[in-house]
């Protein structure tokens, strides 16, 4: 049970990761203008596309897991504060601690590696 249940956390966790970064890969200019309105150069656009889409997939299929998992967990945590700090605004604050839990959620994921069904586990 305990491998079945930790590949669906897995997935769970990254695929806000998969979708956001395809999304952004789509509309590049879009994305481009958003960051850069909230003060982050867009020189940063191809590198956050490649954590997210990639590190997405990467923790689905539990490869590299720990590096990635606290990678994503910075990623989250640094983005929550660049994009989600308005806390006058309720959905913002929302969003705020959503990516706090998702950090969380990578940080324990990087405590305990990939278990079962992952591509770490098979190089063991």
């Amino acid at each position: 049970m305990e491998r079945y249940s930790h590949l669906a956390g897995r997935i769970l966790l990254a695929l806000i990761f998969v979708l956001s970064g395809f999304g952004k890969l789509t509309d590049p200019a879009g994305t481009a203008g958003y960051m850069k309105a909230m003060g982050v150069p867009t020189l940063l656009l191809w590198p956050t596309v490649a954590l997210e889409l990639l590190g997405g997939i990467a923790i689905v299929l539990g490869f590299q897991t720990r590096l990635v998992a606290v990678a994503l967990a910075g990623f989250s945590i640094v983005s929550a504060v660049i994009f989600h700090s308005n806390f006058g605004d309720q959905m913002q604050m929302i969003n705020f601690l959503k990516n706090l839990a998702m950090a969380g959620g990578f940080l324990h994921l990087a405590s305990t590696g990939a278990i079962g069904f992952s591509l770490d586990t098979r190089k063991a």
